[in-house]
């Protein structure tokens, strides 16, 4: 083993905590990938090879170090690849270090019976997709022809989704910053029931990334949610947005398209947090145009608002469905 992936269990909107988590991690190996909201990756091999333990050992002494250190205990997961240590992260529980075997038969044997949805990437709508065909298992997904696979989700995703199915792990570690994303979280003070109070919850997040995009000159391409529940667990869901924008309006219709993806019902929810991720420069963004009179009214009025609140503060201006 020689990658572990790590998911700490951080209390509530508690995601100040994860870059003094990360520095722990990189007392052991320079090369971690954080995984916002509470999540990482590391390459053990020159690890291995100075501390002379294998990664599941050294996963033992980060759990321990994280729990002294912090209070914060973990799940981790460790394979000979990011994508598999990430499966293995998603089957451990906690206290334990979830392994993949190193050879390509203990691979397969590992994956076999996890479900599609196992796998990092692999959405909803894809899982459904595929189970409706009777691939709900990583090991049908393995046997099934490429040809077929791409017939159901596309060439490109399906090629991906069988190698990955087959255990092969083309991915690598790649050391990054949180900086490179913009998070707002949003607490209840008591366990919400509301799903109007978690729209509510959601259009305060996406005014706020919204404007310190545009405060930053940047687009984010890629939208994620993590709803928090009472038990302490967690449910998070990643969109590609049409095209980069730092558009409140635009933000707000993705969030609230996958928080109603989650069906939620009657959750009890303690927290939301909503992440942008994949930002880019906004002069390098395309723009398409709608010729939408609507949509172009919306924009002058946030290029105003966003003059006002930096004239007179961020709580100058806010929507009227906020004002509650």
């Amino acid at each position: 083993m020689t990658i572990v992936c790590v998911r700490f269990q951080l209390p509530a909107a508690d995601e100040a905590a994860l870059p003094g988590l990360l520095g722990l991690l990189e007392e052991f190996t320079p090369v971690v990938e954080a995984l916002p909201p509470d999540g990482a990756l590391a390459d053990l091999r020159g690890a291995e090879r100075y501390f002379g333990r294998d990664a599941v050992e050294l996963a033992s002494v980060i759990r321990v170090r994280a729990l002294a250190l912090y209070g914060v205990d973990c799940v981790i997961g460790a394979g000979p690849g990011p994508m598999l240590a990430r499966v293995a992260r998603g089957a451990a529980r906690p206290g334990m270090t979830c392994e993949v075997p190193g050879d390509p038969e203990g691979i397969a044997e590992f994956l076999a019976d996890l479900p599609v949805a196992a796998l990092p990437g692999v959405g909803t709508a894809t899982a459904r997709t595929l189970s409706e065909y009777g691939l709900d298992t990583l090991g049908r997904v393995a046997a099934a022809p490429l040809a077929t696979l791409q017939r159901l989700v596309g060439a490109k995703t399906g090629r991906e989704l069988h190698e990955k199915a087959n255990g092969v792990d083309r991915g690598r570690v790649v050391p990054n910053g949180i900086s490179r994303s913009l998070v707002a979280e949003r607490p209840f003070p008591l366990d919400e029931l509301d799903p109007e109070r978690h729209r509510r919850a959601l259009l305060s997040a996406t005014e706020e990334l919204g404007a310190r995009l545009r405060a930053l000159d940047k687009v984010c391409g890629t939208l994620t949610l993590t709803a928090r529940y009472a038990d302490r667990t967690s449910t998070t869901r990643t969109r590609t947005l049409k095209e980069p924008t730092a558009h409140s309006a635009a933000l707000t219709r993705t969030a609230y398209d996958m928080y109603e993806a989650l069906g939620l019902q009657r959750a009890r929810v303690r927290a939301l947090a909503l992440r942008a991720e994949s930002l880019t420069p906004a002069e390098q963004a395309s723009y398409q145009l709608t010729f939408d009179p609507v949509d172009e009214k919306a924009r002058r009025i946030e290029e105003a608002t966003d003059r006002v609140r930096a004239k007179f503060g961020a709580g100058a201006v806010f929507p009227g469905a906020l004002a509650a």
